[in-house]
């Protein structure tokens, strides 16, 4: 069933509204910029493991929606089923602990994979479109502006991140980085997907709240080696402890297939 948790405070989603390309980087020197225009992009947020058979389905369904300019699609692996016979390689402590942190703002009984939580108000198992795109539907209606940041990295050189001022009523909210590898293909050996070959897209790597933010103008700097060729960045913008999302944006390099 798909669980939905709408913000109270609506009227504090003002701003800068903002749509993330996926901006590409290509051989010579320059800078990449995801740039603003007129809504979105919002946030969907995949838990798996590839120690799941149920999950391959909406592994799949998050690759499709990472080539979306309008959606920020991340995935975390979680290491709660690495004792079932396959130790998933992507899995972390900090990707499944921020489940369980979406699990008690959500109110949800017990953590499950596969879960795709959508702007940080409603989850369901992304094993069929319907539900996501639903929820998908209702922040779109009720979040239209948002607090997106501007991200910017000259190619080898250091993330910037830069947030325009966002009146958040003396609230505080959580400036979180994602950085995540495109895509990996795994042959799975043992457990419940034996012999398969698994499909994972958008795999968050790192993972970092870089700041409690007052709603103030403000910008921040990644190390440049923080970042490695081919991977890109996500930056999530939420009411803090994993409250509903304000705002997201990606930078991603261009890749081939």
């Amino acid at each position: 069933m798909t669980k939905l948790l709408i913000p109270r405070r609506r009227s504090l989603l003002v701003g800068a509204a903002a749509a993330a390309g996926a901006t590409m980087i290509g051989g010579g020197p320059g800078t990449a910029h995801a740039h603003s225009t007129a809504e979105g992009p919002w946030a969907v947020e995949l838990f798996t493991s590839q120690g799941c058979s149920s999950c391959p389905p909406s592994d799949a369904y998050l690759g499709g929606l990472a080539k979306r300019t309008d959606i920020v699609a991340l995935s975390y692996h979680v290491d709660y089923w690495d004792y079932i016979g396959w130790k998933d390689p992507f899995a972390t402590r900090a990707t499944t602990e921020r489940q369980r942190a979406y699990a008690r703002v959500l109110k949800q009984r017990y953590v499950y994979t596969p879960e795709m939580v959508v702007d940080g108000i409603g989850h369901d198992t992304g094993r069929e479109h319907g539900p996501i795109e639903r929820l998908l539907g209702e922040v779109q209606r009720h979040s239209p502006q948002r607090a997106t940041p501007e991200l910017s990295r000259a190619i080898g050189g250091p993330l910037t991140i830069k947030l325009a001022a966002f009146p958040l009523n003396g609230e505080a909210a959580d400036v979180t980085l994602a950085i995540y590898d495109r895509r990996h293909s795994t042959p799975v050996a043992s457990g419940e997907n034996q012999g398969r070959m698994l499909e994972n897209f958008n795999i968050v790597r790192h993972l970092e709240v870089l700041a409690r933010w007052d709603g103030s103008a403000a910008s921040w700097t990644s190390d440049a080696g923080r970042i490695q060729p081919g991977q890109g960045a996500a930056v999530i913008v939420q009411r803090a402890d994993h409250g509903p999302v304000l705002g997201c944006n990606k930078l991603e390099p261009m890749v081939s297939g």
